[in-house]
């Protein structure tokens, strides 16, 4: 057994308490949920950039949303820092997009059997 697996379950506990602790706003919630499909759920804006690789733009976020695009920028910054997206400057637009590595791994924890 490796002296470091202890650290590693802690810290891929804290992990899922930070994700866990970023999808409780309803409001990160329902953006995680746009973009599980974002080709459906923003088809009403014109892309900015291919939205299967890159995501989508912050604009659009707030469009969909009526919060204000500081308000966005700062939800999309904790899901960020939570490890649920990933984002991408194009221009002078950050796209974001759903890491579903991870989020498969934050589910992974909830099913997982000890």
């Amino acid at each position: 057994m490796s002296t470091t697996e202890p650290f590693d379950e802690s810290a891929r506990l804290d992990g899922a308490v930070t994700a866990f602790k970023a999808l409780a706003n309803p409001a990160r919630l329902q953006i995680m949920d746009w973009l599980r499909d974002p080709d459906t759920e923003f088809a009403a804006w014109e892309p900015i950039a291919d939205r299967s690789e890159y995501g989508v733009c912050v604009s659009h976020l707030q469009a969909k949303s009526g919060l204000a695009q500081s308000t966005i920028s700062s939800h999309m910054a904790i899901l960020e820092r939570a490890g649920l997206v990933r984002s991408t400057r194009i221009g002078k637009w950050i796209h974001y997009r759903r890491d579903d590595a991870a989020i498969a791994e934050l589910g992974g924890l909830l099913t997982a059997r000890r």
